[in-house]
């Protein structure tokens, strides 16, 4: 597959972070990579672990490099939602 991502990144800007606590469900990754895959971004780093006594906690922290602060934080509103 060779498609073009639309969005190029910004050297004058820093790497972005993002940590997203949720159920461990299976859901959860996709809805959070799709915030991404819709605006054309491919995540430089992606990692994820079960958390928890019983593994009920799914933690992901996601790093993009070259975000504007305007789209940092509105896909930060997102993963909050």
């Amino acid at each position: 597959m060779t498609a073009q991502p639309s969005y190029t990144p910004s050297p004058s800007f820093p790497v972005s972070c993002f940590s997203v606590i949720a159920a461990a469900d299976p859901a959860v990754m996709p809805r959070v990579i799709q915030v991404f895959a819709k605006r054309g971004l491919v995540p430089s780093q992606w990692y994820s672990i079960i958390h928890g006594s019983a593994g009920q906690d799914l933690h992901i922290d996601v790093q993009v490099p070259g975000l504007d602060p305007q789209l940092r934080e509105l896909i930060a509103e997102t993963l909050r939602q």
